[in-house]
């Protein structure tokens, strides 16, 4: 079973250590009612994993583990063998041991294109809401994060950041939590908290955005990235069913309207930094994600649209900070 002790240890003396008044009973509840059925199937994975501690890693540049050379042919293919126990991989990629884990997502092109923007995370708490496999919270800890808790309810996000875990070493200040972010208490603590891709996901946008809030200590930073359509502060997508072929997107903003949502929100020093559109060599079926993928999303005859005929993806970066609180609205 997957423990979270070495979590608490790591928090108790912390910015964070009133999460423990909450924080284990949730994670408990979720380790004894959670029923997803291949569960048991990667824990038994994870345990296989038992390999040596790495002769190096790089986060700085990428998320690589092992020169390569260190493992046998023999090691390193019943390694590569396990690691493709855990697919699909979506967020990534990482290369572990020389094996290269080609995902669905070039993530690194994502964290290129935010990261420059954002204030430096040297010597900061993080965190990283909507976190999938952690492919980000290990760049975050590459540029200097003091620590980094990720959330994302889904078992295999968790098993397969565990898996790369366990590989790199487990002393690393990194930590995978499988909760939403409706089960956090305001914990007004992190410096930085990342939500790249969960917005739209959400049923009530503005209330993920005041949770986001309640996250930050005063002065902290959001880095929010997210679908925008083109359009003035009152122009905003609800799709009436499918968008992508993804049937949990609920509201897609203008990047003006979601501006002046963050302000309605009283986050200060607001400002879209970068705006990109999706291309095909960014988001495509892989031998480690052979699902569908980006082209299976878009009209074959204009990918500038969606097979249901809204705007193809196009993605925001913006960045804001908490402010003082206003003391006539408490």
């Amino acid at each position: 079973m997957i423990s979270f002790s070495s979590f608490y240890k790591q928090i108790a003396d912390s910015e964070l250590q009133h999460w423990l008044e909450d924080l284990p009973s949730i994670l408990g509840k979720w380790q004894r009612e959670h029923k997803h059925g291949n569960l048991p199937k990667w824990e038994k994975v994870l345990n296989k994993l038992n390999y040596p501690q790495p002769d190096m890693t790089n986060f700085k540049d990428g998320v690589t583990i092992g020169s390569g050379d260190q493992l046998e042919a023999g090691q390193q293919q019943k390694l590569s063998n396990l690691l493709g126990l855990f697919q699909p991989w979506r967020k990534g990629p990482f290369t572990i041991h020389g094996i290269d884990i080609d995902t669905e997502w070039r993530s690194d092109w994502k964290w290129d294109r935010v990261s420059k923007h954002i204030s430096p995370l040297n010597n900061r708490t993080v965190l990283d809401v909507g976190c999938g496999s952690g492919y980000h919270m290990w760049r975050m800890l590459g540029e200097g994060a003091k620590q980094v808790v990720g959330i994302d309810p889904s078992p295999l996000f968790l098993c397969q950041f565990e898996a790369v875990k366990r590989v790199a070493g487990n002393h690393h200040p990194v930590h995978l939590l499988p909760i939403g972010i409706q089960d956090l208490p305001p914990l007004d603590a992190f410096d930085t908290v990342f939500s790249m891709g969960v917005l739209y996901h959400r049923r009530s946008p503005i209330d993920h955005l005041l949770q986001l809030k309640d996250q930050l200590r005063v002065g902290g930073e959001l880095v929010l990235e997210t679908l925008v359509i083109d359009g003035d502060a009152n122009q905003v997508l609800v799709p009436e069913d499918r968008y992508g072929k993804m049937n949990n997107v609920w509201f897609i903003p203008s990047v003006e309207a979601l501006v002046l949502w963050l302000k309605k929100c009283e986050f200060i020093d607001v400002q879209c930094v970068d705006i990109d559109v999706t291309s095909l060599a960014e988001q495509r079926s892989t031998d480690w994600m052979k699902n569908e993928s980006l082209v299976d999303y878009l009209d074959p005859n204009d990918v500038s649209l969606t097979v249901e005929g809204y705007p193809a993806p196009k993605r925001a970066t913006i960045i804001a900070k908490k402010g003082q609180p206003n003391l006539d609205l408490i």
